[in-house]
């Protein structure tokens, strides 16, 4: 047994760490005096909050630092049965215009879109989607690279998904783009906006209407320079801002990003409103990935599994 600071989610607060069978638990109760302290700081599994696990190898994450990854975009079939043996939220195939991105993309896996020529169409997705399991509905709305859906259409999507308790996250890309979704309803914009500058007066709109999953560090040059300006005002005026990496999106890592987390540290991120971004896991539930951390404020890449010989005398 040790005595140990944990974090809930939204705070550090105290607790003990105890070896259960093999299995090593956190409780939330006070250590008595004369227990030892563990070296470090115990967080839950860290939250990716966009990947696409179709285009990784799917089985590591599981092995990895992350509690939880959510999945936005894939084959809902094949996604869904990688979430029963592993801790997946997904939101199924994109649901794009006839033409749409990513629907003319070469790495889009056989499934992973569904093109929407009507609302009828859209509440047909929508149901599909949820049938199968999703957490979340995926719109892409880009521009820069195909027709988007209009704001009829768009609306239907979101009042679909509410029926069904879900929100919708969308890729926003191109001029007015994340504006736009915001305004129709979106609750989510998968990507920081990237392709514009906002405004301080649209900053603070998206900040009181939803939040963004960061994905800084896919950027480069001028499209990131752009993204950390967004995401550094966005976070100031109390948007919310979630860890994602887009990971598949290249060679990313099949774990914690440090490129990512540098990012969101220049972007102001740093301490508590990191590990916040990160979501990670409550450590007081016994499913949870028990991590340590050297000290508050450090560094989430620092981050490692919790052994038996932590709590070794």
């Amino acid at each position: 047994m040790r005595a140990a600071t944990f974090f809930d989610g939204e705070g550090w607060r105290e607790g003990v760490v105890v070896l259960d069978g093999e299995r090593m638990l956190l409780r939330d109760e006070p250590a008595a005096s004369d227990v030892p302290r563990l070296d470090g700081m115990i967080v839950g599994g860290f939250t990716d909050h966009h990947v696409h696990l179709q285009l990784v190898e799917h089985e590591r994450p599981a092995g990895s630092r992350l509690g939880r990854v959510v999945d936005l975009g894939g084959d809902p079939g094949v996604v869904a049965s990688y979430a029963s043996a592993a801790r997946i939220d997904f939101a199924g195939a994109f649901l794009t215009p006839v033409g749409g991105y990513p629907s003319d993309r070469s790495w889009t896996p056989a499934g992973s879109f569904r093109e929407i020529a009507s609302p009828g169409d859209a509440v047909a997705a929508v149901a599909e989607m949820a049938d199968a399991g999703a957490s979340c509905i995926k719109v892409a709305s880009n521009s820069s690279a195909g027709p988007v859906f209009d704001d009829i259409v768009f609306r239907v999507v979101v009042e679909a998904a509410g029926a069904r308790g879900l929100t919708v996250v969308a890729h926003a890309e191109g001029r007015g783009e994340a504006q736009r979704v915001a305004r129709l309803g979106a609750a989510t914009l998968a990507h920081a906006p990237f392709t514009e500058r906002l405004t301080d007066d649209e900053i603070a709109e998206q900040a009181a209407s939803v939040c963004w999953i960061s994905t800084l560090a896919i950027h480069a040059e001028a499209d990131l320079h752009v993204a950390l300006d967004n995401v550094r005002r966005f976070h100031a005026a109390g948007g919310a801002v979630r860890y994602g990496t887009d990971m598949g999106n290249g060679p990313t890592p099949v774990d914690v990003n440090p490129l990512e987390v540098a990012a969101l540290r220049d972007a102001g991120l740093d301490d508590i409103a990191l590990l916040r971004a990160l979501a990670p896991a409550d450590p007081r539930d016994p499913a949870s990935v028990l991590l340590v951390l050297p000290h508050r404020g450090a560094d989430p890449t620092l981050a490692r599994p919790l052994t038996p010989a932590d709590l070794e005398a």
